[in-house]
C-alpha cells in the first residue's frame, strides 16, 4: 500500500485518537509510512478571536511537534513523517513563513478553508452559499490556490477543489479555471493532493475532480496520497479507489517528503 501523508489527531481539536492509534492502524493496512499533519494555530486571527475546536493553541505546536517526534523514535524504523496542515490567508504570507520557520518539518500541506473571512467547508457556515454566486466564489477560490502554491510556503496543496464540499457547482464548465490554477502549480514546482475525504462528503468523489487530475497529469504535477483521517479507522481510507484513478490517468508514482525534499514511490 502507497503512503498517507493527511492525517489528523486530536490536538487539531476536532478528531479523536491518540497518535500511537493512528499508527497502528496504518501498520494493520500494510501502509510504508504516513505523515501526521495536524492544523495550524490560526495565526492570521487574534488570539481571542481563534476557533479552538478546528486548530491548535499557539502554544500547542511545539508540543505536537514533540509528541510526532516521541512516536517516530518510539516507532522506528516505521517510517512518520512530520507534517503540517496550514491555511492560505492572503496578506498573510509573512506571518505564516515565519511560525514555519520554528521547526523542521518534512512537509507542508497547503489548504485553502476560508475565502474573504468565510469558513467555506464548515458545516455551521453553509449557508453562506445562498448569499454567493458560484461562478465568482469558484473563480475566487482557484484563483486562490494558484496564488496560493505560488507563495512558495507549501509543498503539496491539499484537496485542491474542497470548493465542491457541500455539492454547490456552478453550471458552467470551469475547465478553465483548473488550467490556470495548475499551470500556477507546476511553475511553483509544488504538490496535489489526491485526498479520499471527497468520497464521505456530499460531493461524493474524490479530491480533485477527474477533469482536474487529468491537467495535473498533464502538466506533470507530482501527487500525494491522504485520507485526511480524523478518525484511527480512515487512516487510508479508498486508497484502492484512489490508486485505480491515479493509474487510469496515467500516473504511476506519488511523492513522498524528507526535510521538504521530494522523493518518489511507484504505485
Amino acid at each position: 500500500m502507497p503512503v498517507d501523508y493527511h492525517i489528523h489527531t486530536k490536538m487539531c481539536g476536532h478528531a479523536v485518537g491518540e497518535l500511537e492509534e493512528y499508527v497502528a492502524a496504518a501498520r494493520q493496512k500494510g501502509l510504508r509510512e504516513i505523515g501526521i499533519a495536524d492544523h495550524i494555530p490560526m495565526y492570521f486571527l487574534p488570539v481571542g478571536e481563534r476557533d479552538l475546536s478546528i486548530a491548535m493553541k499557539e502554544e500547542e505546536l511545539p508540543v505536537y511537534v514533540q509528541r510526532v517526534e516521541e512516536v517516530q523514535k518510539k516507532f522506528s524504523p516505521y517510517l512518520i513523517k512530520l507534517g503540517l496542515e496550514a491555511d492560505y490567508i492572503p496578506g498573510k504570507e509573512k506571518e505564516l513563513a515565519a511560525l514555519l520557520r520554528k521547526y523542521d518539518f518534512d512537509y507542508i500541506l497547503g489548504s485553502i478553508h476560508f475565502l474573504d473571512e468565510w469558513g467555506f467547508d464548515n458545516p455551521d457556515r453553509i449557508a453562506g452559499y445562498e448569499k454567493r454566486d458560484l461562478d465568482e466564489l469558484y473563480e475566487l477560490y482557484f484563483k486562490t490556490l494558484g496564488r496560493a502554491a505560488a507563495s512558495g510556503l507549501f509543498d503539496i496543496m491539499a484537496h485542491p477543489d474542497l470548493i465542491k464540499k457541500f455539492g454547490f457547482r456552478p453550471d458552467r464548465d470551469i475547465t478553465g479555471l483548473y488550467e490556470q490554477a495548475v499551470k500556477t502549480i507546476a511553475q511553483s514546482g509544488v504538490c496535489i493532493e489526491v485526498n479520499t475525504a471527497g468520497l464521505r462528503v456530499p460531493a461524493g468523489e474524490i479530491y480533485p475532480q477527474t477533469g482536474f487530475l487529468e491537467i495535473c497529469h498533464n502538466y506533470q504535477v507530482p501527487v500525494s496520497l491522504g485520507s485526511d483521517a480524523h478518525r484511527p479507522e480512515l487512516v487510508g481510507a479508498d486508497f484502492d479507489k484512489a490508486v485505480d484513478l491515479l493509474k487510469a490517468i496515467g500516473y504511476r508514482e506519488i511523492v513522498t517528503f524528507s526535510k521538504r525534499n521530494k522523493n518518489f514511490y511507484p504505485i
